[in-house]
């Protein structure tokens, strides 16, 4: 049988672990220091927990994992004959695996709501999956870095999550735009046009403006039953970056004036504590169905990463009523998102990477003959225990095989005990890079690895 990986999915390499790791730690240090928790949820929900959050597109690409056992014994034979697939999964399936952090860290709320403290402010670095098309920076198993704050209606929490993406991308040296809108807004949008009842047909079609023409989201609206002049006022009013132009539009939409005096709010918070890379941005409007309030979303700095293609970095927003479902009502959130799996291959196109990013023992132990071995291997341990990290080759090859495994794993010294070594109490130390030798007892050897 020839191996193979389920598409949409990828192994990695001790080199891309550590890199990987790198991000992560530098994401997770910057969530504990504006005080966020740590958190976990199982990799599989209830398929009632995830469907209807996410919006049309977002339950089609959820993954449904089939019933344990015979699961056709309960399966609606109505259903399977028509093959009506939508209505089958209902009987076959229960259970699918998470879409994202947000819904499942909803529904952990209400479930731990008497052992947390409100405001609750958590993060969760784990993977999601979505039964997507894979392209380059899409996969269909990927690792989300989520930080959520549940249980106020305080804007400074969105000014905490816009200076925790400037952070962590200045952190990584990455230059990105920090885009900002808000759900009311666009709601405004729809009010003022007299399409409201089309709000999230008409949200769910302008957050494709950045992928497709504007040619066919008015096409696609059209499917959905806007008249074209409508969604091309829509695009037209969003193409503008004053805020000004819709307070005097909003002049019969109370949600539309809110929700520009919460971006307002917002901006002058971030405008406190020096934040320059914040951009209002009306055409932006997450496809996410459970979002309320402010949006971000995070992309590259077109200026400087033109010759780069890659969607966003990171998005999330406000959420007013996400765990009304789970029987949790007046329980505001806003959380955002880093998308580590692009992040990995704007940092390793640009060689962003720090060098010494991959965690390794420099050195290890090569023995010539067996009882070289055994004193190779005791000085081995002796070293660990005092927290050096070091390796030793197995057994006692021959000198070229083990050199050209020292070589080839990057150690910087080898240390050889041969017979004349091992009767003098000695390793040569052998630096790989320079090819310099010398003699060691053990003391000389701790200080010098210890440093």
């Amino acid at each position: 049988m020839k191996p193979a990986l389920p598409k949409g999915t990828r192994d990695f390499l001790p080199l891309q672990v550590a890199r990987r790791k790198y991000i992560f730690n530098t994401i997770e240090k910057t969530f504990v220091k504006y005080g966020f928790l740590p958190i976990e949820t199982p990799a599989m929900e209830s398929l009632s927990t995830l469907t209807g959050k996410y919006g049309e597109e977002g339950d089609r690409l959820l993954f449904k994992i089939l019933n344990n056992g015979d699961f056709l014994a309960g399966a609606d034979s109505e259903a399977l004959e028509a093959r009506d697939s939508q209505k089958l999964i209902q009987s076959i399936s229960k259970r699918g695996l998470r879409y994202d952090l947000t819904v499942p860290f909803a529904r952990f709320v209400v479930m731990n709501q008497n052992e947390i403290q409100f405001p609750f402010k958590r993060y969760q670095i784990q993977p999601v999956w979505r039964a997507d098309r894979p392209q380059k920076g899409r996969y269909q198993e990927f690792y989300q870095c989520d930080v959520d704050v549940i249980g106020s209606d305080s804007l400074m929490y969105e000014a905490e999550l816009v200076s925790i993406y400037s952070e962590v991308f200045a952190s990584l040296g990455i230059e990105v735009e920090i885009k900002i809108n808000n759900r009311k807004l666009l709601f405004g949008i729809a009010e003022c046009l007299g399409i409201e009842d089309k709000f999230v047909d008409m949200t769910v079609a302008l957050d494709k403006l950045d992928k497709i023409s504007e040619a066919q989201v008015v096409e696609e609206l059209k499917g959905r039953g806007i008249e074209e002049s409508i969604t091309i006022e829509a695009i037209s009013l969003i193409k503008s970056d004053n805020l000004k132009d819709f307070t005097e539009k909003f002049a019969n939409s109370e949600t539309g004036v809110k929700g520009v005096e919460e971006l307002l709010k917002v901006m002058d918070y971030c405008k406190r504590i020096g934040i320059k890379d914040l951009i209002f941005d009306p055409s932006l409007a997450r496809g996410l169905g459970y979002y309320t309030g402010c949006i971000f979303e995070v992309v590259l700095k077109k200026e400087k990463y033109h010759h780069i293609s890659m969607g966003s970095l990171g998005g999330g927003g406000r959420y007013d009523d996400l765990t009304d479902i789970f029987g949790l009502n007046d329980m505001s959130g806003v959380g955002i998102s880093f998308g580590a799996e692009r992040i990995y291959d704007v940092l390793s196109e640009l060689g962003l990477f720090p060098q010494d990013v991959e965690e390794m023992p420099s050195a290890i132990f090569l023995a010539m003959d067996d009882q070289s071995h055994e004193m190779a291997f005791d000085w081995t341990m002796k070293l660990r225990k005092i927290g050096i990290s070091i390796d030793i080759y197995p057994e006692p090859a021959k000198f070229k095989k083990q050199m050209k495994y020292a070589n080839a794993r990057n150690f910087k010294f080898a240390l050889i005990v041969g017979e004349q070594e091992r009767n003098e109490g000695k390793v040569a130390l052998k630096d790989l890079d320079t090819g310099n030798q010398e003699l060691m007892d053990f003391e000389m050897l701790r200080r010098k690895l210890q440093k």
